[in-house]
């Protein structure tokens, strides 16, 4: 019997619930056991939820509190030295210290570096490990969580992070290798399996997505020694799962590994099903990802079938196991809860529940089961009205792309020269002072919002209220003394959201919230058509911003790759087209900001990196695409208009020559976390631009000292510039509080007045 499994579910809830509950014991209106109480709850429900979609084999130790790789961490007392006292001191405490950081009852702790896991807009932390160090078990968490989905009736498959990709996603502080750390490790993953072992666990998930990279030597043999470890512990039935795409060369390696089973991606690499069949061993088990786990389409099951067929032909009907790509972490739970999404489109969709319930078509189709026919024939029409719909494609948007031309997508003008104009129009003082964009969105700014689109409140007394927090934002910038300002962003709901909604081509729904780290919560847009802008997005209040001031005001966009990777994107055709039409909507609201007098840009690039090809061969074409689609929007500028970038959570060693291509006048980078490492890549490259390394983390609610950002600051003079420098915080100010955003933006000001001081002194 063919058996349908996953590998992991969505954590937050259907209705955010686990948010919520963060939130609100990290505001101390709950304990720790009610925390607990609402995971445990969670937990039960998805596993249900699992269950009545057609699943059998479910994933257990897949929810986590923050994020799966701290999980890990935690478990094998991987803690930094640091955070050491609180842990053992409240455990939970010590944890969300590694997320979040930690500023109370005098202690003073800096959260861990955080950045993307693969080429998804999930985020997770990076364990910090040094040469020598030990691990041993913390805590039971794997083992209770299989015990606890037993006991409630369901079977399950507990799931972790392999040794190998472990270290190879971590951090060394010290320099040293990390993968000499593996037989250090080994022991304690042993010592977990034999635990699961007697709870009666029959098979463990253990992932090792690493193996869709290019691995050097060292890590191709670290692999062939941590699963000939393991193969000698009293362990269960292991499940080597990889994802994201094709093992391509670690192929032959991976089906050596002295595992029971393997799991392969064959929706973003179809084509390798035949090589595995033929390098799978005699008697293991495969596990064939053949439904989208990370885009919400639904899928084409007579080809999912064709695939399964043919590898149910190889390995048996007993040791195939159906599955989706990869955890569904990415997609919403489910698409019941969207009551008010139009029909048509609605029809199109599949989120996790659902993507379940095809697999269990598929299932019951090989096994010839009666109503199977008649389910893949809706499915049939489902995908026909949609390549039918006359929403989809708009003859002008194709004429417009084809009448592009190289000059449409670079400046006419070199930078050096545009910076003596932009001097000139803007005199701004030597490391002139800013924000990324957003300013806090209090719960009195989400109620307004809410009520208007409830009715409740009307246009005009919602735009009153919109005009007055502009104000008072801009009144206070103008307070501490910021050089450039923004508007604040209170009329926005979410950096891509709001453009979405304003442009034709995109669709949204009201719950189809995925976890983008701890307890943020996104709503990716769905692109179903070609992009159109109809009328300005952001001009009114930027406009209405601008003049209350006679200081810069930026206008803020978000750049067409990070619109195309933070949506649910369609999948008809290729992803580099859809991006051109976004920038080139993009570059009509740019032109129309700077004919209203907006002379500073920021077009917001957070994804570029994110979106890399997870091998390198692949990378060139995508970075010339996503280049170019910057290029198309931000290039039809006067030289006295300056254009700004954000980028965050990026490792920018791989990317600078492209990074260099975007010919942004300036760059804000997220630096702080990694303590100005991000800068190395821009001092190696001699970057001639201007650039503001983020001197503070707003992803943490602890607020750095003046001296703290004076120290980051003099560590990037030391190395670039004077006239390069700006300075500005890692990110948005959305989520944090006007307390300590106040504080924090405040010293930020000081401690750019301390470095002009020195400047001066020096002179």
């Amino acid at each position: 019997m063919t058996i349908v499994t996953n590998l992991g579910f969505p954590r937050i809830g259907p209705r955010r619930e686990l948010k919520h509950a963060l939130e609100r014991f990290w505001r101390g209106e709950d304990t720790g056991e009610s925390l607990q109480a609402t995971a445990r709850g969670l937990r039960l429900k998805h596993w249900k939820l699992q269950r009545q979609a057609g699943a059998e084999l479910l994933p257990s130790n897949d929810f986590s509190l923050y994020d799966q790789v701290l999980d890990t961490a935690f478990l094998f007392d991987a803690i930094p030295q640091r955070y050491r006292a609180l842990a053992d001191a409240d455990p939970l405490a010590g944890y969300f210290a590694m997320a979040r950081g930690h500023q109370a009852g005098g202690i003073d702790l800096r959260a861990l570096e955080m950045t993307k896991w693969f080429d998804t807009n999930y985020h997770y932390l990076v364990p910090e490990l040094q040469a020598g160090q030990g691990f041993a078990l913390r805590g039971d968490k794997p083992v209770a969580e299989f015990l606890e989905a037993r006991a409630a009736g369901f079977s399950t498959r507990p799931v972790l992070l392999g040794p190998v990709s472990f270290l190879l996603l971590s951090k060394t502080t010290d320099g040293s290798d990390r993968l000499a750390l593996l037989d250090r490790l080994l022991p304690v993953y042993a010592q977990l399996l034999e635990r699961l072992a007697a709870a009666g666990a029959e098979w463990v998930q253990i992932d090792e997505p690493t193996l869709v990279l290019d691995l050097d030597e060292a890590a191709q043999a670290a692999f062939a020694h941590a699963y000939a470890f393991l193969a000698t512990a009293e362990r269960p039935r292991l499940l080597l799962t990889t994802y994201f795409g094709a093992l391509g060369e670690n192929l032959a390696l991976a089906a050596q590994l002295s595992v029971d089973g393997l799991h392969v991606d064959l929706v973003r690499a179809p084509e390798q099903l035949d090589a595995v069949l033929q390098h799978l061993p005699k008697g293991r088990v495969l596990s064939a990802g053949l439904i989208n786990g990370r885009n919400v389409w639904r899928g084409n099951l007579d080809n999912a079938l064709t695939l399964a067929r043919y590898a149910q032909g190889h390995v048996g009907a007993d040791q195939l196991w159906l599955a989706p790509s990869c955890s569904l972490l990415h997609v919403p739970v489910d698409l019941e809860q969207e009551k008010t999404l139009d029909a048509e489109l609605a029809s199109w969709l599949a989120f996790a529940r659902q993507k379940l319930g095809e697999l269990r078509v598929l299932a019951d189709a090989l096994e010839g089961k009666d109503g199977a026919e008649a389910a893949l024939d809706a499915q049939r029409a489902c995908l026909a009205s949609r390549r039918a719909s006359p929403r989809v494609h708009r003859t002008e948007v194709a004429q417009r792309l084809a009448a592009l031309g190289a000059r449409d997508s670079r400046r006419a003008t070199a930078h050096a020269q545009r910076r003596i104009v932009q001097q000139a129009a803007f005199d701004l003082p030597v490391y002139p002072t800013t924000t990324i964009g957003s300013f806090p969105q209090t719960q009195q700014v989400r109620q307004a919002r809410a009520q208007y689109k409830s009715g409740k409140l009307t246009e005009a007394d919602y735009d009153a209220f919109i005009a007055v927090e502009t104000e008072r934002c801009v009144r206070f910038q103008e307070q501490i003394g910021l050089d450039v300002l923004v508007h604040g962003e209170y009329e926005r709901n979410d950096m891509v959201e709001y453009f979405g909604e304003q442009l034709e081509g995109f669709a949204f729904t009201k719950l189809g919230w995925v976890q983008s780290y701890g307890s943020r919560c996104v709503k990716p847009p769905i692109i179903y058509g070609d992009v159109v802008r109809p009328a300005p997005m952001t001009v009114r209040w930027s406009q209405y911003a601008q003049s209350l001031t006679r200081r810069p005001m930026k206008g803020m966009l978000t750049g067409p790759v990070t619109m195309l990777q933070w949506s649910f994107v369609r999948d008809d055709q290729a992803r580099s087209e859809t991006c051109r039409q976004i920038a080139l909507a993009l570059r009509d609201e740019v032109l129309d900001l700077e004919e209203a007098g907006i002379g500073i840009l920021q077009i917001d690039e957070p994804a570029i990196r994110e979106g890399l090809p997870l091998r390198r061969g692949d990378w060139k074409a995508y970075l010339d695409w996503a280049v170019e689609a910057f290029g198309i929007c931000s290039s039809g500028v006067r030289d006295a208009t300056q254009i700004h970038t954000h980028m965050c959570y990026s490792e920018f060693n791989d990317i600078i020559d492209a990074v260099a291509a975007m010919d942004a006048d300036v760059i804000s980078i997220e630096t702080s976390r990694s303590r100005m490492e991000l800068l190395d890549a821009f001092v190696q490259f001699r970057y001639p631009n201007q650039i503001g390394p983020g001197v503070y983390d707003i992803h943490s609610p602890r607020v750095p000292s003046t001296g703290e950002m004076v120290e980051l600051l003099r560590k990037a003079r030391a190395v670039l510039a004077a006239e390069q420098l700006w300075v500005n915080p890692d990110c948005g100010l959305k989520t944090r509080g006007w307390e300590e955003t106040g504080h924090a933006l405040a010293q930020m000001v000081d401690a750019a007045r301390i470095l002009r001081a020195d400047l001066a002194q020096a002179a």
